[in-house]
């Protein structure tokens, strides 16, 4: 059943599916993610079968997204097509310096672009909330550089009210834990290659398939080192033995050369307090 909402989330609700209305015929930039999925719902409500979520597919979707983001386009109701797209051939985007997804939503909103009269949409739509405002987003520049509208910061939607509103509207995503793309997983400054975001991907799924843990990162450092982040409260599970062994003989297979269980435990955007160094180099090398 869906849940209740107070006034002031009915109200951004109403709002939102009335700012996707009046853009016309919309293009969802999709991933299957709790944000995008509000937004592809809105615009199914407020436009029909004159809106349509895209989803990228590269090497940095991890396995298993795609087919969860089509099947959650048909229950949403909303058309649904697939685009390649190449940011890995970008030398930014490989570079993997700061700005990395700069170059990877540039890629995306260029390729929308190029295919808007084929999708029949008039306009762009990313998920990006409120609550990224106040993040490390080199990918809104990408957006605005492209026109592309951002409906749940237009409404004034937060994080928690977006999985509110997905509750709401009985998506099955509404507490998905966020799932951003495997480079996201690449420190700073290593380079983003194919083979590196398999090798993430492959050891992700074996933690989650062997051990049952929904929320983790395999981060990616130089020299082939994988510091794996888990909840603190799974930390002491996996230390054990028997699993600490399975494990490293695991990620040694995959070509992982050192093994590490941060004691920190999963955060989100853990990489980035690495980019003052990461900028004051960048500076250096540009001369700056």
């Amino acid at each position: 059943m869906s849940s209740e909402l107070g006034t002031q989330l009915a109200d951004k609700r109403d709002a939102l599916v009335q700012l996707l209305r009046s853009c016309g015929r919309v293009a969802v930039a999709y991933s299957g993610g709790v944000d995008s999925s509000v937004v592809a719902k809105g615009a199914a409500m407020g436009c029909g079968d004159r809106a349509v979520a895209v989803i990228a597919v590269s090497p940095s979707l991890a396995s298993g997204e795609l087919e969860a983001a089509e099947s959650l386009a048909q229950q949403i109701g909303i058309r649904f097509r697939r685009l390649s797209t190449n940011e890995i051939a970008s030398p930014g985007y490989v570079q993997n310096a700061g700005n990395r997804c700069y170059f990877c939503k540039t890629e995306l909103y260029t390729q929308l672009h190029m295919c808007a009269e084929e999708l029949q949409v008039d306009v762009i739509c990313n998920g990006a909330n409120v609550d990224d405002l106040g993040d490390h987003r080199p990918g809104m520049q990408a957006a605005e550089e492209h026109r592309v509208r951002s409906p749940l910061i237009e409404v004034g939607l937060t994080k928690a009210e977006v999985r509110e509103l997905a509750r709401h509207w009985n998506l099955p995503v509404w507490d998905k834990p966020a799932s951003p793309c495997l480079s996201s997983r690449l420190a700073y400054g290593v380079e983003v290659t194919a083979q590196r975001l398999l090798r993430v991907d492959a050891a992700e799924r074996f933690l989650r398939e062997q051990f049952g843990i929904r929320e983790l990162r395999v981060r990616v450092e130089a020299n082939d080192l994988a510091r794996i982040e888990v909840p603190v409260a799974v930390l002491g599970e996996l230390a054990q033995p028997e699993r600490r062994t399975q494990i490293a003989e695991h990620f040694r297979q995959l070509g992982f050369r050192y093994i590490t269980l941060d004691l920190e435990g999963f955060r989100t955007g853990s990489l980035n307090t690495a980019l003052p160094m990461v900028d004051l180099q960048q500076s250096v090398v540009e001369g700056q």
